[in-house]
């Protein structure tokens, strides 16, 4: 028996976006005011628990969660992980508005090179193995994205990883700067850990 190996996976905070463009993996795309006060949030939440590591998607909106993230922790900086980034799409700059009408699949249709839902959650999984291995009994949050993070929980609630089931997770889970917590009580690789939902802008913190 171990400590629990604890992965805090934080979706980033609202973006700056007034041209409502699907910005998928585009660059500039920073936190809107808003987005920052919510990364402040979850920064907040995870004050209670002693970090280990913060890793961050290479996109700019998870860099600056991240770095708000760490502030509280003294010497803590966060990590580039590539295996966090958002899906690699075909519709990188399109209206956003477009992608709403296809109900938010940005997968059917698509070939090679770009992902597929089974792609996103190996990475993932890949991503969470490697975190396993280097920081056993200890907490590391890892700031992402939405769909990396819903393939994560469809998977562990054996639920069908496709589109389909992914938009019905969001209408529950998964806002932004959410934190979805990833508990694994031991070392064995085919552990399936427990999960723990919170979205602390939106609720107060424990004591509050």
């Amino acid at each position: 028996m171990i400590n629990s190996t604890v992965i805090h996976f934080v979706r980033h905070g609202e973006v700056y976006n007034p041209q409502a463009v699907y910005y998928g993996r585009l660059p500039a795309f920073p936190l809107s005011k808003l987005g920052r006060q919510q990364a402040q949030a979850a920064a907040d939440f995870l004050c209670q628990y002693r970090l280990a590591a913060v890793f961050s998607s290479p996109l700019d909106r998870a860099i600056e969660t991240s770095e708000i993230i760490s502030q509280p922790h003294n010497g803590l900086t966060w990590q580039v992980s590539e295996l966090l980034n958002e899906v690699y799409t075909p519709f990188d700059g399109q209206p956003m508005s477009m992608v709403a009408a296809r109900d938010w699949d940005v997968y059917i249709g698509n070939k090679q090179p770009y992902e597929q839902p089974s792609d996103v959650l190996r990475r993932a999984q890949q991503f969470v193995a490697e975190i396993r291995q280097q920081y056993i009994g200890q907490h590391v949050v890892a700031t992402t994205h939405g769909d990396v993070i819903a393939f994560m929980m469809l998977w562990v609630k054996e639920i069908p990883v496709t589109p389909q089931e992914k938009l019905r997770l969001y209408q529950g889970y998964l806002a932004q700067a959410s934190v979805t917590t990833f508990t694994y009580q031991t070392a064995s690789e085919h552990e399936v850990p427990s999960i723990e939902y919170v979205a602390p802008h939106k609720e107060p913190l424990p004591g509050q």
